[in-house]
């Protein structure tokens, strides 16, 4: 792909047939992005073992073998409309992408803003800042990799841009970790998975706001002896506020805050949602998470004091909207310019949970 190019560029002067892998909201966003760009989508396919006859935009859904009878592996260009991180899913998503020409287009969770080449070149001044600022090679050779992967949607970029969770609760200092807060707990996932690295923990504050996950939440806490949780049916924000959701009860169920997709959600509800200072009074933590699925820049202004004054330690996802990547780094070293940044992500298609790493200088 030519350099100053990005994916919808390069699907608009392809003279291969274009087919997608997979259905439902995602490939509705890429499909409305194609559409914009005067791309044509000519099929659908699923695995083999998952196809039912079924419709999807008036196209019987084929299989993967039938695809590549129908077309020629060499004649298509295979657009991944799903996201996952299971592996025998990685794995088959890399087999074709071996045999066929394949891309998985990043389309945002939320916000109107697409990582196309005008996007990037519009900011390449914050990206470079960024990059600039990241406190190891580790981290930039991950930044460098996901700009790269949201501009090509290439799933070579971040092939090899990830790692061990592990390594990111010891750059957080999670053994020093006596109290946190989880602004996203979703059903205690991240709590549980924190808990092995932070044997000192005493309690935690878990913001969820869907009704579901919160129940979810609230059941595993009662579960936990070896600390407290605190189980918040509320949304991080800025302030005290009530705001529309997407209740749909699943990992990333959002507010309703508009942005490119093409379907409605199908339960809007309203939620209470606080900021974390309000809710902590002054009290203070050593840590605090944020995957608040697009409101992560409003739910750090809600904890401005909390950090300033106790200064913990932070994870913040980096995925929700096309400017996350650099906005929010950015964001926190002007606030906060001592602290070490850092980026790490897992094995995941598109490049979900990328996350930033922030943490005072203790010098």
């Amino acid at each position: 792909m030519p350099k100053r190019n990005d994916l919808w560029t390069y699907l608009q002067n392809t003279d291969k047939k274009i087919i997608m892998y997979g259905m439902g909201n995602g490939a509705d966003k890429i499909l409305a992005i194609c559409e914009q760009y005067g791309v044509e989508v000519c099929d659908f396919f699923a695995s083999d073992g998952f196809v039912r006859g079924h419709l999807f935009h008036e196209k019987r859904v084929l299989s993967y073998s039938e695809a590549c009878e129908k077309y020629g592996k060499e004649n298509v260009i295979v657009l991944l409309s799903f996201a996952s991180s299971l592996p025998e899913v990685l794995s088959n998503i890399y087999r074709i992408a071996d045999e066929c020409e394949l891309y998985a287009p990043d389309v945002p969770v939320c916000g109107d803003s697409l990582f196309n080449y005008e996007f990037f070149d519009a900011n390449r001044g914050k990206i470079d800042s960024v990059e600039s600022l990241l406190g190891d090679d580790e981290s930039k050779k991950i930044f460098r990799s996901v700009v790269d992967y949201k501009l090509s949607g290439d799933i070579r970029f971040l092939k090899d841009s990830f790692g061990d969770f592990s390594e990111v609760y010891r750059l957080l200092g999670a053994e020093n970790f006596e109290k946190i807060a989880d602004l996203g707990a979703y059903n205690g996932d991240t709590l549980r998975e924190i808990t092995p690295f932070a044997p000192n923990l005493t309690s935690a504050i878990a913001f969820e706001p869907d009704r579901r996950n919160h129940k979810k939440l609230s059941e595993y806490a009662e579960t936990v002896e070896a600390f407290k949780i605190t189980p918040l049916k509320l949304a991080a924000w800025s302030d005290k506020a009530v705001l529309q959701f997407d209740g749909s009860g699943n990992r990333n169920s959002t507010l309703v805050t508009g942005g490119i997709a093409v379907n409605k959600p199908a339960k809007i509800v309203e939620v209470e949602a606080e900021s974390l200072d309000n809710f902590l009074g002054g009290d203070g933590v050593d840590y605090i998470k944020y995957d608040v699925e697009g409101s992560e820049k409003e739910a750090i202004l809600g904890s401005l004091k909390t950090i300033e004054t106790c200064r913990p330690a932070l994870m913040v996802s980096l995925y929700h909207r096309s400017e996350d990547i650099f906005a929010l780094p950015l964001m926190i070293h002007e606030r906060f310019p001592d602290y070490k940044l850092y980026i790490r992500r897992r094995e995941y298609i598109p490049a979900w949970d990328t996350v930033l790493i922030a943490v005072p200088d203790k010098k």
